[in-house]
């Protein structure tokens, strides 16, 4: 196997797969396949809609076809010269509690089938299930995937092994330690489908970096029946590397119309809000009108060209490094969604680490949620762990941020330099400037203008979250640093009292010195009178 990254941002990668009937790009789709029923073609799928790959089941193969696959070859049984990968009638494990078939059968059908991306006969765990059957289903699973190595006769295929444990996190960490140790191409999540049919996104979040911190960085992942668009961008900014849906075609069994943010019935809508070739030419009445299975043609036809676009758009905000943003717009559809969100801050130093540190844009936040994302995160721990002030600084100046970047050349800031210009050399040198800004907390002036620092923008006013956390980041920097006195600039009518109270509580109790002068009770001139007369007080002393 092959697996070239090209491109990162949070974990997702957009990456270049090798396989037998050629290279695909990462984030995949793989439209699931029934070859019983078929709303959209095969060929159609590669053709019209532009897919690459798609997933089919290898045990309804040989339940219903039999050796026709083998004759005929996989590709030209379904008539499509993409990546065809075949899952291993798991799922009927999971509805119906069993196959008639066993694991080597199913390994060898796939192998004669020529499928170019194959799974093992693995036992998924499913929801509501307690700890101890999950157990055995990862206990299952794990000898299924020993064994299979004495079955395999082809090197050609790219063999799955899958990762069981289901909510039970701790089951899920270990499922993927034991199988990474094995010769697997990609993993897969197995279990999710309950997970996201009962909206528990934020479980989804916890099973999948379960997975994903566990995982050889070199190998993809792929979770199946990944569902809606909508969370579509989650998986990928976690690191799913591929996923399989159906839900194109169920959804339009039930007359649901897909958008990238959520789902209409069809008789709910008046307009199509969507210029997808479908929807550019018909009304919802007309549709409406159609026979059964026109209708559902269409809705899984439209539904299709969503998911796809979504794609393209979650691939571009990588290569821009905006995937973050794009992922907030997607979380606000929903409230599971944002939930989820959420969750990514348990794992944001996990993250950071394989996320770019430089990106060609600047970042937007917008809330105290983006706290957690990796630019943020880097800038912390990077303070935090490399940054001491200068020896000679004796005085610690603090200064609120400004509307414009970077901060040192505002004009606000340019009154500032009056100040050290009559305080002279002799006192101006022994005071480190710092501004107190949001979301990155305490800037040094000396910093000021390294990215993203001055690369960002930001919604105001601001939240209490986020005035607490740049309240903290400063707090935390004077607890550790060894400045005799600090000097606050005090925006109150920003910050409130949170930066003020937690600067002077912290300097008490290390027992050094606190001064503040509220800039916007006062003059400007009398400000600048009042902190020449500070700095040149505590400097003189």
């Amino acid at each position: 196997m092959s697996f070239e990254i090209k491109n990162r941002d949070m974990l997702a990668r957009i990456g270049k797969l090798k396989t037998k009937s050629g290279t695909v790009e990462t984030p995949l789709l793989f439209p699931v396949i029934n070859p019983n029923i078929q709303l959209v073609s095969p060929r159609k799928l590669k053709e019209t809609f532009g897919f690459e790959a798609l997933i089919t089941n290898a045990y309804i193969l040989k339940k219903h076809f039999q050796n026709k696959p083998i004759k005929q070859g996989l590709h030209e049984f379904l008539d499509f010269d993409g990546v065809v990968m075949t899952d291993s009638g798991a799922y009927q494990i999971l509805v119906y509690g069993g196959v008639e078939m066993n694991q080597a059968e199913i390994v060898e059908y796939q192998e004669r089938i020529g499928s170019d991306i194959a799974t093992i006969l693995d036992i998924p765990t499913g929801w509501k299930v307690t700890k101890h059957h999950a157990t055995k289903t990862v206990e299952e699973t794990l000898r299924r995937a020993k064994d299979f190595f004495k079955m395999k006769t082809r090197n050609d295929i790219l063999w799955v092994g899958p990762i069981q444990g289901g909510r039970h996190l701790d089951l899920v960490a270990n499922s993927t330690i034991e199988m990474s140790k094995l010769p697997f191409s990609i993993h897969a999540l197995g279990s999710p489908t309950e997970v996201m049919e009962n909206y528990r996104f934020d479980v989804l979040v916890g099973m999948i970096m379960a997975a994903k911190m566990n995982l050889p960085v070199e190998r993809p992942l792929h979770l199946f029946g990944a569902g809606h668009p909508a969370m579509f961008s989650l998986a990928v900014a976690l690191g799913c590397d591929f996923f399989d849906s159906a839900a194109y075609a169920l959804f339009a069994r039930e007359n649901r119309y897909m958008t990238e943010n959520g789902t209409w019935r069809l008789s709910e809508l008046d307009y199509f809000p969507c210029p997808c070739p479908r929807c550019s030419s018909e009304t919802p009445k007309e549709v409406m009108e159609k026979a059964p299975k026109d209708r559902e043609t269409f809705l899984a036809e439209h539904n299709l060209y969503v998911c796809q676009a979504e794609l393209k758009r979650i691939k571009h905000a990588i290569r821009v490094g905006r995937l973050w943003e794009h992922l907030e717009v997607r979380a606000h559809s929903h409230p599971a969604l944002f939930a989820a969100l959420k969750k990514l801050k348990n794992h944001e130093n996990f993250i950071v680490k394989y996320s770019p540190t430089v990106k060609r844009r600047g970042l937007f936040f917008f809330s105290s949620v983006g706290l957690a994302r990796p630019e943020i995160v880097h800038y912390r721990n990077r303070m935090l762990k490399r940054y001491w002030p200068p020896e000679n600084a004796h005085v610690l100046l603090l200064v609120p941020q400004s509307r414009k970047k970077p901060f040192h050349k505002a004009q606000e800031f340019n009154k500032v330099r009056q100040v050290f210009q009559h305080l002279g050399e002799k006192f101006s040198g022994n005071i480190h400037v710092c501004f107190y800004a949001a979301p990155f907390g305490l800037i040094p002036l000396e910093l000021d203008e390294i990215y993203p620092l001055s690369q960002h923008e930001i919604a105001l006013p601001l939240d209490r979250e986020t005035v607490d956390y740049v309240a903290r980041q400063v707090s935390d920097y004077i607890k550790r640093a060894h400045y005799e006195t600090v000097v606050l600039l005090d925006d109150s009518q920003q910050w409130g009292d949170s930066v003020k109270k937690l600067c002077k509580s912290t300097c008490l109790k290390k027992g050094g010195r606190f001064e503040h002068v509220n800039i916007k009770a006062e003059r400007s001139k009398n400000i600048l009178t009042r902190l020449e007369m500070i700095l040149k007080k505590h400097l003189s002393e």
